[in-house]
């Protein structure tokens, strides 16, 4: 498992042709309190940088945007009922969706995790 970063705070954990996407720990303390989200359909299919999502705190929304083109083979349901969760485990837990990725060569495009400690630093 190869685990990557987007400069819009979004993490990113591939295993074959699968990739599971979150929002970073650094994302979730920046927003605070997260009290909503919306979230895409399984089956639905986007391209990299498209909006894929919106997650509202009490302090703002903040978008979900696609890392890579592909297709959302699942939704982590429970965020629908528990957006909270967001804010406990956002690394873990917490991911958003899962995809099948439609162009592996996009990951290189990624930051590994040291490349994003740099990048918040």
């Amino acid at each position: 498992m190869t685990i990557y970063f987007s400069e819009e705070h979004e993490w990113v954990s591939v295993e074959g042709d699968i990739a599971t996407i979150g929002i970073t720990t650094h994302a979730a303390e920046a927003l605070g309190e997260v009290v909503f989200i919306e979230q895409q359909d399984a089956g639905e299919t986007f391209d990299k940088g498209d909006e894929i999502g919106v997650i509202e705190s009490v302090k703002a929304a903040s978008e979900l945007y696609a890392p890579v083109d592909g297709e959302i083979t699942e939704v982590n349901g429970i965020l629908a009922d528990e957006p909270a969760k967001l804010n406990e485990s956002p690394e873990a837990d917490a991911w958003i969706y899962k995809i099948k990725i439609t162009d592996a060569s996009q990951l290189d495009d990624l930051m590994d995790a040291d490349g994003y400690k740099a990048f918040i630093a």
